[in-house]
């Protein structure tokens, strides 16, 4: 399994990037797969924390089952556009891929004190991490991806 943790101890500038992007905004995608094998995309809200990712899906929800029948999953960060004339101070968006790991019931913290709430709670297997942006003269897209197996490789496009 990889965790975030490894990723933050192989390419911890990028890691932290990434993370910054993830965590920009409250509400963050993720893609599942329907048993029909088409896409699902739902709205969830993910956490780091002890060198992993953490997200959870309510009982009976439909991407909880989706997780349970096929675990592969994108999750994708808050999206904010570049502002018309500043496209170079857009810091891009950030992706998660991987297989969902269940790892006990989901989990609330309401008055310093955790408790079980409804649902089960996940940590991702990372199998990609990718940053789309732009370069610094905002002409060329810029995607920077990371794999365990061949690490972080930059890709400029016109």
């Amino acid at each position: 399994m990889t965790s975030w943790g490894a990723v933050e101890r192989a390419e911890p500038a990028f890691a932290a990037r990434v993370r910054a992007l993830m965590e920009s905004g409250r509400h963050q995608t993720i893609a599942t797969i329907r048993a029909d094998g088409s896409p699902r995309i739902s709205g969830i809200e993910c956490e780091f924390a002890d060198g992993a990712i953490r997200f959870g899906s309510m009982t009976g929800a439909r991407k909880g089952a989706d997780l349970a029948r096929d675990p592969r999953f994108a999750l994708h960060g808050p999206v904010f556009h570049p502002v018309p004339g500043e496209e170079a101070d857009w810091p891009g968006e950030a992706t998660i891929a991987g297989r969902a790991v269940p790892v006990g019931p989901a989990r609330s913290e309401a008055d310093g004190e955790i408790e079980t709430a409804d649902g089960e709670l996940f940590e991702a297997d990372i199998t990609e991490v990718v940053i789309t942006g732009l370069d610094p003269s905002a002409t060329r897209l810029v995607v920077e991806s990371w794999t365990p197996t061949r690490g972080l490789v930059r890709v400029e496009r016109d």
